[in-house]
């Protein structure tokens, strides 16, 4: 049986988060700020370039679905189903953003270009996906929300397919990708785009399931150490009413 001071305990908690989720959200709004102020003074700058990034994109995401859950933790006890789900797949936008720009970073050098990383690129690639990964976990740390379930695997990839389709088509016709990989030229060949898509791809599967794992893991620990000690009666949850009125 949970006591009135675990009980306490556990809104404080709830409340924690909710604050620390739209800290989040607010730190990512500064970081899309001053990026954009930051690429604002390159000579080609194009607003429909920068908007075109699936960094800037899931950073927007990332600011609506912090700012939903964030009002779902003070003000409810526990999230919807939904947003567990949509939380991971931005999660896993944010964090594959990060390690495509690290990628891209590393090979500047082998590719005789220099990528600059003000603190705008830091925020937005590394610092709050590192941050949202944290508000994240908390979830299954707490196991207040339902666990995660496997068909996020699947959903996961609905955006970054849109996204892609929509960018290879406006590439050919402005002649400009977000991103060296997905222009033939730099890579070669269609084969090469391809091969490269699909390695993104194969990333966001992999990226996604081992969330889920983990969410489900921790889930699963953290309603173990809940369980009754031996020989304590088990308090089942009341079943919910049916809509079918009884005769």
């Amino acid at each position: 049986m949970v006591g009135p001071a675990n009980s306490t305990r556990g809104a404080e908690a709830r409340r924690a988060l909710g604050v620390f989720r739209l800290l989040v959200a607010v730190l990512e709004i500064v970081a899309i700020v001053g990026n954009f102020q930051y690429v604002l003074g390159f000579r080609f700058f194009a607003t429909a370039n920068f908007f075109s990034y699936f960094t800037v994109q899931s950073a927007f995401a990332a600011v609506v679905t912090l700012g939903i859950a964030g009002w779902f933790a003070l003000r409810r006890p526990r999230d919807p189903a939904w947003l567990g789900v949509l939380r991971t797949m931005v999660t896993v936008y944010l964090l594959v953003s990060g390690i495509v720009f690290a990628v891209i970073v590393a090979q500047a050098s082998t590719r005789d270009y220099r990528v600059d990383v003000p603190w705008s690129d830091t925020l937005l690639h590394f610092v709050v996906p590192a941050l949202a990964v944290a508000a994240w976990s908390t979830d299954a740390v707490l196991a207040v929300n339902p666990r995660v379930p496997w068909s996020t695997v699947g959903w996961v990839l609905v955006y970054p397919s849109l996204w892609l389709v929509y960018t290879l088509v406006r590439g050919a016709d402005v002649g400009w990708y977000p991103y060296f990989f997905l222009d033939e030229a730099q890579v070669g060949s269609a084969l090469g785009v391809a091969f490269y898509c699909l390695l993104v791809l194969a990333i966001f599967v992999s990226l996604t399931a081992g969330l889920v794992s983990i969410n489900r893991l921790l889930w699963r620990r953290a309603q173990a150490n809940r369980a009754p000690l031996p020989g304590t009666p088990h308090r089942r949850e009341p079943r919910a009413e049916s809509p079918v009125l009884q005769r």
